[in-house]
């Protein structure tokens, strides 16, 4: 058991905090940050793994927002709770703890699977809105190193990683915990005033009625924004962190500060350590240029000049395991990937394993097809780059967050584009059963630079092509696919 600071330490590690962000090369203002540049790594890796598991996968019941809503009467989660686990008083969400044994995790297969997949980079949630952290902490003993696992379940799945090259970032969704428990105090539950400090359900204060209003009715304390600030830095401290993640709710106008505070000490510390970083973010929170926006289960319409990332998850209706869980199929997220890579973006796709430690194996089958299409086809997106326009066709995303839930209906008019070095990738997001496609970009004479050869990434046989006004003609009757097929197309 690792002792927990006390409050002199505390104040002390606030200080030499402090003492980090003013020492530079970043310092805590938004000119300062604006510096920042996007690391080439991240610019390259272009797909990653995004993992929600925690004590709330116990309950496996609709999604990883069970904490807060079995104490909202009358919700399904509300009365699911009582009819399984009985009154709220008697077994209340902190008694999921020692059910949450992870008996079955090997952090090894897990970086075996993400490297079967195709990812460069893994994004772990070291602690969501419950409140638990997902590792050895020395701010709380509510952590898996003390308690359920009894084991730092994100130290093992990073040393793993590491064996086989892919880093390891992680993700804060502290900020939430201020309200996300609060609705327990509106009836007879096991969560009552006074909450000490160190208990999982401090403070559980009231839920704001707007969520994207920057200033709520109960905004956090300054007592909670240190606690907040003091768990990032020790993410950062223990781990040494590729991205930091955020979710939506440090947009608070409160939070400013904090949120630029530890941006200036983190870049600090990760070139003290060789580290090239990045932070994910959401709704503006950060200034434009100071860090990595990201879209949930969203997209840009259109290429943007800025690296950017949408996360979305194998599961339509859930980011962590539930029974519930309808899932993707590889050729939806395959689409999703090259569209986004298209757009100057990166996709962070989300797991969601069980309780015991084992990821089902509906996520395993999505994780392994999109694998095989990008052992095939990874030329066209690693390390590649926005063309002139991102594609063709009538087809394209709505954007804006949570805007994925309209699916895209795909013809084989329908193309992505990537470069790299010399090559121009196309990408034809559904393949005709003739075999014949036209790439009318590429038409006589609007664009003048010579073609040398056409190939068909993943396939044998040689591609027969022409080039006349209306664009460049391809014919491969020969190959039949249901996922996307890329055509490298070589300059002269």
């Amino acid at each position: 058991m690792s002792a927990v600071l006390s409050e002199a330490e505390r104040a002390a590690r606030l200080e030499e905090i402090e003492r980090v962000a003013a020492r530079g090369p970043f310092h805590d203002t938004w000119e300062s940050l604006t510096q920042f540049q996007a690391p080439a790594w991240y610019k390259d890796a272009k797909f990653g793994i995004f993992i929600h598991w925690g004590v709330y996968s116990v309950p496996a019941f609709n999604n990883e927002w069970y904490p807060r809503n079995m104490y909202i009467q009358g919700t399904p989660e509300f009365e699911h709770h009582q009819k399984t686990y009985g009154p709220h008083k008697e077994f209340g969400y902190k008694d999921f703890i020692p059910l949450f044994k992870a008996e079955r995790f090997d952090p090894d297969a897990w970086a075996a699977l993400f490297e079967e997949a195709g990812a460069r980079y893994v994004i772990p949630v070291a602690e969501h809105h419950d409140g638990f952290q997902m590792y050895e902490s020395n701010l709380s003993h509510w952590n898996a190193a003390e308690m359920g696992p009894c084991r730092d379940t994100t130290r093992a799945l990073q040393q793993a990683l590491h064996a086989r090259g892919i880093p390891m970032g992680v993700s804060s969704h502290r900020i939430e915990h201020w309200f996300f428990l609060g609705h327990g105090k509106e009836f007879d539950s096991d969560m009552k005033d006074p909450i000490p400090k160190d208990h999982l359900y401090w403070p559980s204060m009231p839920e704001p009625k707007d969520h994207f209003n920057r200033d709520a009715e109960c905004p956090p304390s300054q007592e909670f924004m240190n606690d907040w600030l003091l768990r990032c830095c020790e993410l950062v401290d223990k781990f040494h962190p590729v991205v930091v993640y955020f979710d939506w709710w440090i947009l608070q106008n409160v939070m400013k500060p904090y949120i630029k505070k530890f941006a200036a000490y983190y870049y600090n510390r990760s070139r003290e350590w060789g580290v090239e970083p990045a932070i994910d973010y959401k709704q503006d929170t950060f200034m434009l240029g100071s860090a990595v926006p990201d879209m949930e289960r969203g997209h840009f319409a259109s290429t943007q000049p800025f690296f950017w990332q949408t996360d979305t998850a194998i599961a339509k209706n859930s980011w962590c395991y539930t029974e519930q869980n309808e899932y993707k199929t590889p050729l939806e997220l395959v689409r999703t990937l090259i569209d986004v890579v298209s757009k100057n973006g990166t996709l962070l796709l989300n797991v969601g394993p069980k309780a015991d430690g084992t990821i089902g194996p509906e996520d395993t089958a999505v994780l392994k097809g999109i694998g095989a299409w990008l052992k095939a086809n990874g030329e066209a997106i690693y390390g590649t780059r926005p063309w002139r326009i991102f594609g063709e066709g009538s087809a394209n995303v709505e954007e804006g967050q949570f805007a994925e839930s309209k699916e895209q209906v795909y013809t084989p008019e329908d193309i992505r584009f990537t470069v790299k070095g010399g090559s121009l990738y196309a990408a034809f997001m559904a393949w005709p059963e003739d075999g014949k496609v036209c790439v009318r970009s590429l038409s006589l004479p609007a664009f003048i630079g010579g073609i040398e050869r056409v190939e068909a990434l993943g396939f044998e046989g040689s591609v027969q092509w022409s080039r006349d006004e209306t664009g460049l003609h391809i014919q491969a009757p020969w190959i039949q696919s249901e996922m996307p097929v890329v055509f490298k197309i070589t300059m002269l």
